[in-house]
C-alpha cells in the first residue's frame, strides 16, 4: 500500500530545470532502499511558484522543498522517505516554522488564491485519465447529457456569469446562445484557443500541460450546448509537452468513451482534433485562427458575420481559450451561483494571471476579480526586489497598457482596467520598478506588433512601422514635442480602422504611457536624457577620477579602446568611442563608473 507520495513538477518551466532527471533519480533511489511500493513518484503539472522550481511536494506530510538538484534526491529519500526526517536546507523557508511545517495553502503566495481553473495543476498526474476521473473528471459531462437540456446548458453558463479569458471578455454563455440554433439541421464547430501568443503568458500552457482532461470535458459540453459533433484545439507547435499530454489525453477518452460516439450510452456523439500553430500572434484572433484551421495563411475577417454565424468552414462556431474551459465543469457541478458568488458585479469568478517581471515570486496565480493589484504584487508576489519601487505593471501584453503606481489599489477586472487604458487579455501581468524605462517599454511591445501583423490591413501593417520609428527617434533623442502628438494622432487613427483586435489594442501600451509617463517622453525629447538610464543612446558613462584605482580592468575589458589611463592613476572614457555596453560598469569593483 502506497503511504506517500512525492510530486514533481513537469510543467515546461521546471522541465527546463531538470525535473525529469529528478525525477529518474527518485525512482532509482527510492528502489534501492526498496520502497517503491510504499512511495509513488507523481509527474504533475505547474505548482505555480516557478521561481522555485524545479519543486517537489511530498504528500502525506505536505513538505515542499524547492530548487531541489539531482544531487539533493539521494538524501531526501535516505532522510525522508526512510528516516522521516525533513532535509530542512531545502525546504522552501516560509513553509518551516517552529512548530513545524505549514502547508502550501497557508503560505502567502497560496493563501489569497482561490483556484479553480488551475485546480489540479500541480496535483495530478495529467497524463492518466483516472487521476482526472478521481476528481470528479467527467462527471460534469455525465451530467448534462443525462440531466439536462441543451438550452439549460447554456443558461446555467449565462448565470454564472463567465466572460471569455482570452481578450475583450465577451460572455461566454451568450457566445453560445448566439450558436444554439438550428441544432440537428448543420454542421457546427466547437474551437479551443490554445496559441497563446502574449509575451510572458503561460497560463493555457500550464493548465494543458497539468490538465488537459478539463479542456475535453468542457469542449464535449459545449458541443451538446450548441449541437456540434466537431471540436479542434488550435495549439501552438512551441508547446511540445502540451502537444504531447494533449495526445494522450485525447487518446485516452476515446478508448473510455468519453470522446466518440454516444458518449455515456446517448445519442450525442462528439470528437476532437489538434491543429498545430506555427506561433503568428495574429492566430490568437478567432477568425484568424480558423483561417489557419482551413488550412490557409491565417489572416483575420472581417466581421460581421460573426463566427457563432459563419465560422470555421462557413459553419456556425464558438471559440473558447483554454482558460475560459477550465471553468466549464465546475461551474456545472457546482452550479452558476457558486461561480457568480466570486469577483465582482460585472466580472464573476477568478483570474489565472502569469505574473512576472520586477517582483520575488514570478509564476502562475489565480484569484478572484477583484483583487487588487496591490494584493496580486506585494502578498502574493513578495513585492519589488531589492528595495525597488514599484512603478507599473503591464497586464494583457501587447495589446494592454501600463497602469501606474497611482492605480496600484485598483480592483482587477474587465471594465476597471479598461477604464485606465488597459485590458485584462489573456493574463500576463508584468512588473516594472524605477529601473524601467516607460518609453523603451512602450517601444518593447510595439516592436512586437510589428513583427507579428499580418499585413492584410494597412493602419496595422504601415501605422505600427511608422509609430515604431517615431519611439525609434525619440529613444535615440533624436525625437521632438511634434512627435508626440504625430504619435498619439497615428495611435487613435489605427484603434479606430485596423481590420482586427489585435491591431485595434496594438497603440495601447504606447497610448498609456504617454498618458501617465508624459513627463519621461518629455525628458527624452527636450532635455535628451532617459530618466530610468535605459535608453544607450542618451547615456553618457563616466569614471569618478576620486573612486578609480586604476586597477585596468575596465581598460582591458573594453573592446573598443574608448578607455585610457595608467595603473595607479585615475582612467578616462572618450565618449566618441564608447559604444554604452556596460562592459565597464558591471566590472568596476570600486563603484568608480557610473552612467548619466
Amino acid at each position: 500500500m502506497v503511504r506517500s507520495h512525492v510530486l514533481v513538477c513537469g510543467g515546461t518551466g521546471c522541465t527546463s530545470s531538470g525535473s525529469m532527471k529528478i525525477i529518474e533519480a527518485l525512482e532509482d533511489n527510492i528502489k534501492k532502499v526498496g520502497l517503491e511500493s510504499e512511495v509513488a513518484v507523481v509527474k504533475t503539472g505547474c505548482f505555480g511558484l516557478c521561481a522555485l522550481g524545479p519543486v517537489v511536494l511530498i504528500y502525506p506530510d505536505q513538505v515542499f522543498y524547492s530548487m531541489v538538484k539531482t544531487e539533493d534526491v539521494e538524501e531526501i529519500v535516505k532522510e525522508h522517505l526512510v528516516k522521516g526526517r525533513i532535509v530542512k536546507r531545502l525546504v522552501y523557508d516560509e513553509t518551516l516554522t517552529s512548530e513545524g511545517v505549514k502547508g502550501l495553502n497557508d503560505t502567502n503566495f497560496y493563501k489569497k488564491q482561490k483556484r479553480i481553473a488551475l485546480r489540479n495543476c500541480g496535483y495530478i498526474n495529467p497524463e492518466s485519465i483516472d487521476e482526472y476521473i478521481g476528481t470528479r473528471g467527467y462527471e460534469a459531462l455525465g451530467k448534462v447529457l443525462t440531466e439536462m437540456t441543451p438550452d439549460e446548458v447554456v443558461q446555467t453558463i449565462l448565470d454564472s456569469g463567465l466572460r471569455g479569458r482570452g481578450g475583450a471578455g465577451f460572455p461566454t454563455g451568450m457566445k453560445w446562445k448566439f450558436a444554439s440554433g438550428n441544432r440537428g439541421q448543420v454542421q457546427k464547430y466547437v474551437c479551443c484557443n490554445a496559441d497563446e501568443g502574449d509575451p510572458g503568458a503561460f497560463m493555457d500552457r500550464s493548465v494543458l500541460e497539468g490538465d488537459p482532461h478539463v479542456v475535453l470535458e468542457a469542449m464535449a459540453i459545449a458541443g451538446y450546448a450548441i449541437g456540434a459533433d466537431q471540436g479542434y484545439i488550435y495549439v501552438r507547435a512551441e508547446y511540445p509537452i502540451a502537444v504531447e499530454r494533449l495526445k494522450i489525453a485525447i487518446n485516452q477518452a476515446r478508448e473510455y468513451g468519453l470522446l466518440g460516439r454516444n458518449i455515456f450510452g446517448t445519442d450525442f456523439n462528439f470528437d476532437i482534433e489538434l491543429r498545430l500553430g506555427a506561433g503568428a500572434f495574429v492566430c490568437g484572433e478567432e477568425t484568424a485562427l480558423m483561417t489557419s484551421i482551413e488550412g490557409n495563411r491565417g489572416e483575420p475577417r472581417p466581421r460581421p458575420p460573426f463566427p457563432a454565424v459563419k465560422g470555421l468552414f462557413d459553419s456556425p462556431t464558438i471559440l473558447n481559450n483554454v482558460e475560459t474551459s477550465a471553468n466549464i465543469p465546475q461551474i456545472i457541478l457546482n452550479g452558476p451561483e457558486w461561480f457568480a458568488s466570486m469577483g465582482t458585479e460585472k466580472s464573476k469568478g477568478t483570474k489565472v494571471f502569469a505574473l512576472g517581471g520586477k517582483v520575488k515570486n514570478t509564476g502562475l496565480v489565480e484569484v478572484p476579480m477583484g483583487t487588487t493589484l496591490r494584493t496580486v504584487i506585494e502578498e502574493i508576489g513578495g513585492g519589488i526586489p531589492n528595495g525597488k519601487k514599484f512603478k507599473a505593471a503591464q497586464t494583457g501584453g501587447p495589446s494592454g497598457g501600463c497602469i501606474p503606481a497611482e492605480h496600484y489599489d485598483i480592483a482587477i477586472d474587465y471594465d476597471n482596467l479598461i477604464s485606465i487604458g488597459s485590458m485584462m487579455g489573456s493574463g500576463g501581468l508584468i512588473v516594472m520598478d524605477e529601473d524601467n524605462c516607460m518609453v523603451d517599454i512602450a517601444k518593447f511591445f510595439l516592436d512586437f506588433t510589428v513583427d507579428e501583423s499580418c499585413g492584410k490591413c494597412t493602419p496595422c501593417r504601415v501605422g505600427t512601422k511608422r509609430m515604431h520609428e517615431i519611439l525609434e527617434n525619440i529613444t535615440e533623442g533624436k525625437g521632438t514635442l511634434e512627435d508626440l502628438d504625430k504619435l498619439e494622432e497615428l495611435a487613435y487613427y489605427i484603434k479606430d480602422n485596423a481590420l482586427c483586435g489585435l491591431g485595434q489594442t496594438a497603440p495601447n501600451p504606447v497610448l498609456s504611457t504617454l498618458r501617465f509617463f508624459k513627463d519621461e517622453y518629455i525628458a527624452h525629447v527636450t532635455d535628451k536624457v532617459c530618466p530610468a538610464k535605459v535608453c544607450k543612446a542618451l547615456l553618457t558613462f563616466k569614471i569618478d577620477p576620486d573612486k578609480c584605482k586604476g586597477c585596468t580592468l575596465c581598460l582591458k575589458i573594453c573592446s573598443e579602446g574608448a578607455i585610457s589611463g595608467e595603473t595607479k592613476k585615475a582612467h578616462v572614457i572618450d565618449t566618441k568611442k564608447c559604444i554604452k555596453c556596460g562592459a565597464c560598469l558591471n566590472n568596476c569593483h570600486f563603484g568608480a563608473i557610473t552612467k548619466e
